[in-house]
């Protein structure tokens, strides 16, 4: 065979590599595919967009239905620890909702943002969280901030104890082609001088409590649905939102439609839930869907909706 071309790995594809290789390690996966119609709910979100100054993505519009999702279903927002050897285990549950949040930057690299404090959050707050970020993001050097991460999960595995495992990453990270190189001299100089207010910091990359990854956004019009996704430790889910597709459906009057419907992979890590705990976050999101005029609640101009049957 011929070489087309050899690329080592960058930080960003290491911290992948890694943390992807740790969740199918460790975690005993289980996926669910939940398929809402979003035909209401669409008509509405254009007709919101229409009347406020401030436009709402459709991203931003699911990132606030799963988080009311994980409100209703609480321990759906946790981190675990499990020490199979000893077969302990805990299960944290957060009163914070934090999103890790794989966004694609200007450059075309991939990076996972941690959007904090959604619990509480409206669609227009969410919306300038997020612009901030991506506006931040812009000024940032990737390789210089994945490096502050990976930093910190090196010192936090030391005092661990887990001084093999630290070693190998130093060896993996500082030697030979596969050394990661940073800024230095009057580079790092001039970047550590933008104020941390107007780039992204370790906060801003840092395990969030819960991952959303919307894939329907990467292209318009793509079919199918994502069955499975990794669960990020010790995160115990994770959902891949996919894109809206026009389907044939049995409406409530036993008709059948071309509906607007939206498949939603939920995974979850089985050592810490059951389907039985997975239930409340589906009946909340259908209870979304069922009567979407709710989502002109969530702005903060609040402005009266009637909603029209025929």
């Amino acid at each position: 065979m011929k070489l087309k071309n050899t690329e080592h790995f960058g930080i960003q594809r290491k911290i992948v590599a890694n943390m992807t290789s740790e969740s199918w390690r460790s975690i005993p996966h289980v996926s669910y595919i939940y398929e809402a119609d979003v035909t209401e709910l669409f008509s509405l979100f254009r007709e919101m967009n229409s009347e406020y100054n401030t436009k709402i993505t459709f991203n931003t519009l699911m990132l606030k239905i799963i988080t009311e999702g994980l409100k209703a279903a609480p321990v759906m927002n946790s981190h675990i620890n499990f020490n199979r050897r000893l077969v302990r285990g805990q299960i944290n549950t957060f009163e914070n909702i934090n999103i890790s949040m794989p966004a694609i930057l200007p450059d075309g690299k991939m990076m996972t943002l941690n959007l904090r404090n959604f619990e509480n959050r409206n669609l227009d707050d969410m919306t300038s969280y997020i612009n901030d970020v991506t506006k931040r993001a812009q000024n940032s050097n990737l390789d210089e901030a994945l490096f502050s991460v990976s930093l910190h999960d090196t010192i936090e595995g030391l005092k661990k104890g887990h001084l093999l495992k630290t070693v190998y990453r130093l060896v993996g990270a500082k030697t030979g082609k596969h050394r990661i190189k940073t800024l230095s001299g009057k580079a790092k100089r001039e970047y550590e001088a933008i104020p941390e207010a107007e780039r992204l910091t370790f906060r801003d990359l840092e395990q969030g409590t819960v991952t959303v990854s919307n894939i329907g956004s990467t292209y318009l019009g793509q079919k199918g649905a994502m069955a499975l996704l990794e669960i990020i430790p010790p995160q115990v889910c994770a959902f891949g939102v996919g894109a809206v597709q026009k389907k044939p459906a049995v409406t409530e009057n036993n008709k059948i439609e071309i509906r607007q419907m939206l498949p939603i992979c939920i995974a979850f890590d089985h050592r810490a839930l059951d389907f039985g705990e997975i239930a409340p976050f589906m009946k909340r999101l259908g209870e979304i869907f069922e009567n979407p005029e709710i989502i002109f609640s969530w702005r903060s101009e609040k402005r009266n909706f009637r909603r029209i049957t025929a």
